[in-house]
């Protein structure tokens, strides 16, 4: 055999044990996927919404449905704080994201330019949909702003100004009441960590303040979300700097509030989110993590699903992300007309991640003591600090 044909032989030889290491490969892969992943019952889809951007780090993500389909939104810049950095969105369009699309910056005038921060999505019904967001050096100083959109998403109308000392809903979705009130959860954090809600009957147009119910001494949280027990009962649960997140109830449609007290369920000082069910139960998404020691603030990951029915005891029921590798933060949750969830989050400061969960396919295990429960062939993994899990 001449060296071509020996040269032919072992390329041809190669091939064959590249092509039987592939197929081993997809067989394990199909295997796996054939077998129920430790805490993935009911996740049907996790993705990107894009994979390239004209900014290096992106945060804080909303989403919304409309009659025109999923839209979603974030900031991104070179870095939180930086005045570059201006609020985008994206919108679902026949299964697929659109390219992130600059809807809103923080120019004042020629000279002096301010960061943008955590944009909220709502959906009016058979209405406009809502883009509040926020605009300053720092969150002790934001100034609320809203932008509408006739068409979900695709055009939007001017900015405009919030009146002065409002700044919508701070993190998370409002909530529309059957009174016909839109309850937007809010906090300050400039003289000390307070909850309020701001509330507008008219979409936008006008509005007023209940609260604070906090003093930002006993206990400090922010960023609340709401959740609907019905007959006009409400519960908030709210990020904090206290290892536990906090809850308060209403019984009057939110216009007044129990003390803020810590619930069973630990907070690692980072953003979370709740959603009421059709079917009357409540889900909610954050990091299950207790910070070490006596700190306050703990890192970003896992990205956890936790389910009840009376908002007191809860039940694990889903991880989304669990990487070593902090950050995994900041989500969103909604439910949409066809009864699935989804979830919207920072995925390590460098993008956003779309996650869609079965509620009906969970397989719950009841929180005792504020711990997540064990599950056979499933081991916690040791967080790491490789992202830096700071700022908002």
């Amino acid at each position: 055999m001449n060296k071509e044909g020996s040269a032919m032989k072992n390329y041809l030889s190669g091939t064959r044990k590249n092509i039987c290491v592939m197929l081993m490969v997809l067989a394990a892969a199909t295997d796996s996927y054939a077998q129920p992943l430790p805490w993935k019952s009911g996740i049907l889809l996790d993705e990107f919404i894009f994979e390239k951007a004209p900014f290096p780090e992106s945060h804080a993500a909303t989403i919304a449905e409309t009659p025109g389909g999923l839209v979603t939104a974030w900031f991104g810049g070179t870095k939180e704080r930086n005045p570059d950095v201006c609020i985008w969105v994206s919108r679902q369009v026949n299964g697929k994201w659109t390219a992130p699309a600059n809807v809103a910056d923080g120019i004042q005038d020629e000279k002096l330019r301010y960061p943008t921060w955590n944009p909220v999505l709502f959906q009016v019904p058979g209405g406009d949909l809502l883009l509040f967001y926020k605009v300053g050096p720092s969150p002790s100083t934001w100034k609320g702003w809203m932008k509408t959109s006739p068409d979900g998403g695709v055009t939007w109308s001017k900015a405009i100004a919030l009146p002065g000392g409002y700044i919508g809903p701070v993190k998370n979705k409002p909530v529309l009441l059957a009174n016909g009130n839109l309850f937007c959860p809010s906090s300050t954090e400039g003289n000390g960590w307070k909850l309020h809600f701001e509330v507008t009957p008219d979409f936008g147009k006008t509005w007023r303040t209940v609260g604070p119910i906090s003093d930002g001494k006993t206990l400090n949280a922010i960023q609340p979300s709401i959740l609907q027990h019905g007959n006009g009962k409400l519960q908030i649960l709210a990020r904090s700097r206290d290892r536990a997140l906090i809850e308060s109830w209403s019984y009057d449609n939110g216009e007044t509030w129990t003390t803020p007290t810590k619930t069973t369920l630990p907070n690692n000082n980072s953003g979370t989110d709740a959603v009421t069910l059709k079917d009357g139960r409540h889900m909610l998404v954050y990091n299950h993590v207790l910070p070490p020691g006596t700190e306050a603030k703990g890192p970003r990951t896992p990205l956890n699903i936790s389910v009840s029915k009376d908002g007191r005891t809860w039940y694990a029921g889903a991880i989304i992300e669990d990487s070593p590798v902090s950050q995994y933060s900041y989500p969103s949750i909604i439910q949409t007309s066809d009864g699935l969830v989804h979830v919207v989050y920072t995925w390590r400061r460098l993008a956003i991640k779309h996650t869609v969960i079965d509620p009906s396919k969970l397989k719950l295990k009841k929180i005792t003591g504020g711990t997540w429960p064990g599950i056979k062939g499933y081991t916690a993994p040791v967080a790491t600090e490789i992202t830096k899990d700071g700022g908002e």
